[in-house]
């Protein structure tokens, strides 16, 4: 199928693949890009049947698919069409510009497409068909048109030939290829195929990626119907057993980049997904490592600065004194002066006594409070002198000062540096296993797709770098998770001296 075509490899491989798993196939791209070349391949590929082609307009009508109405019939009262040469007879077809079909065509083509069944009159027959082509220029807005996109298994954005390609596209010739009679498939093969296809398992590692990315489409506002997975499962059962497998792989997933999107961005966004996760594990994300090495990065940081309130023989928290003594006072009063003069609140009667903080000296309550003959002041009723007044020591200006906690460096038992050391070193074992992971998975990759019937060269060069990207990663993990064992052994050692030395004294 691939022969004489440029930059074609991925389409005609999927166009065969979705048509032995009885599936569809859509081509997106601008007119001319050999969409219906790869249809006409695809064709040849089977034993000789009828292959059906027709360009839609919003003004087609469905005798153009699915054949004209009988005469005959309709002299009976019966109301059949005469499907000999038409899509219902066919078994390979190609319908562009697909999603111009209207409402007309669109329910008849949906039961053909979904059940390989056509209602014709009163009763409903079988097909033959074992896969169509649909092509367009654009993709489907219209709501209604969502239910055929979705009957659409398949799905490759074909471009125009790459530059660097264009000489050779010049330089083709016209020559079909013309496959041998006995290399071609026949229906029972692809019944088989199909029915060999169910007993392959999904391998546990294919299972958990697909589990894993269901979840992360959902996130990325990626619809995917829980029918198109469940054929999706189907063809890479299909692409594992005609790549004589056991089992559907890690590898075999890579195709589901072709199968999940529903815009070319969101191919882009599977793909790269993709591209990180094969070949490196299960569950691997370098986000979620990432944050466990800064968590355990800022743990170490809380356990080295760790202190604790020094405590005097009776057990009592102390603090430290205004004379840079240990007390276990939690705070202190201290008599304000001013130019070494005590100071004073004001009397009872005034709404702020203190003088906003700043309180007042004998000379100054006298001048505003205590008349200047007697020097005496009512205060609740009675009068009162001034000494009387200053010699009160609730009258004087008090600061109240909060003594810090005296704080020494916590000395952790060594049954914590213990826990922290098993809990860092388990983590550091499960990271050197994934990097092991990766570099065998990097290391296989050429093999284990080189002879790969389905995945192609491109894929392989993008998941290497992939790879080669999460082995860095990984390292630089490796190397700052060793910096917070090694500094959680040098803070078990200086504890073990600490501890030594107060047994000493």
């Amino acid at each position: 199928m691939e022969s004489g075509l440029i930059e074609r490899e991925i389409a005609a491989r999927l166009t065969l693949l979705g048509a032995l798993s009885g599936e569809h196939t859509l081509l997106i791209g601008p007119p001319g890009t050999a969409k219906s070349v790869l249809a006409r391949r695809l064709h040849l590929a089977f034993e000789p049947g009828h292959y059906f082609e027709r360009l839609l307009t919003r003004f087609s009508v469905p005798e153009e698919l699915f054949g004209p109405l009988s005469i005959k019939a309709l002299e009976n009262d019966s109301y059949q069409r005469l499907t000999e040469r038409y899509l219902p007879t066919a078994n390979i077809a190609f319908l562009d510009e697909v999603f111009k079909a209207n409402s007309a065509i669109l329910n008849t083509l949906l039961t053909l497409l979904n059940e390989g069944e056509f209602d014709n009159g009163d009763c409903r027959v079988k097909v033959p068909l074992i896969s169509v082509v649909g092509a367009s220029n654009e993709l489907p807005e219209d709501d209604d048109l969502q239910a055929l996109y979705d009957r659409f298994i398949c799905r490759y954005n074909v471009q125009s030939v790459a530059d660097e390609n264009f000489t050779a596209l010049l330089e083709l010739d016209d020559k079909n290829p013309e496959p041998l009679a006995a290399d071609r498939l026949s229906h029972d093969d692809v019944d088989h195929i199909q029915q060999a296809a169910r007993a392959i398992p999904l391998s546990e590692d294919a299972l958990t990626l697909i589990k894993a990315l269901r979840p992360y489409l959902a996130a990325q506002n990626i619809v995917v119907s829980d029918r198109r997975w469940r054929k999706v499962v189907k063809l890479l059962k299909v692409a594992a057993y005609t790549n004589e497998q056991a089992e559907v792989s890690l590898w075999d997933c890579c195709l589901l980049q072709h199968c999940l999107w529903n815009t070319p961005a969101e191919k882009e966004i599977i793909q790269q997904w993709l591209s990180t996760q094969i070949g490196t594990g299960r569950g691997f994300k370098t986000e979620r490592l990432e944050k466990l090495i800064i968590t355990w990065e800022n743990t170490l940081q809380t356990d080295q600065n760790s202190q604790t309130q020094i405590r005097n023989d009776k057990n009592e928290p102390l603090y430290l004194g205004r004379d840079g003594k240990q007390t276990s006072e939690k705070s202190e009063q201290e008599w304000v002066r001013r130019d070494g003069l005590a100071l004073y609140l004001s009397p009872p009667d005034q709404d702020d006594r203190s003088n906003d903080n700043r309180g007042y000296t004998e000379r100054e309550l006298s001048d505003n409070f205590f008349d200047q003959h007697y020097q005496q002041c009512h205060i609740d009723g009675h009068w009162q002198h001034i000494d009387q007044y200053i010699a009160d020591p609730s009258n004087r200006l008090i600061h109240h000062h909060q003594n810090p906690p005296c704080m020494e460096e916590t000395i952790h038992p060594a049954s914590f540096i213990q826990g922290r050391h098993e809990e860092t070193t388990k983590l550091a074992s499960d990271i050197e296993a994934l990097h092991q992971t990766i570099a065998q998975g990097y290391d296989a990759i050429d093999q284990a797709l080189k002879q790969h019937l389905w995945i192609t060269a491109c894929f392989i060069a993008s998941a290497k770098q992939a790879l080669s990207d999460n082995l860095q990663k990984v390292s630089v993990f490796e190397s700052r998770l060793q910096t917070v064992i090694t500094a959680y052994q040098q803070l078990d050692d200086k504890q073990g001296l600490a501890n030594s030395s107060s047994k000493s004294a």
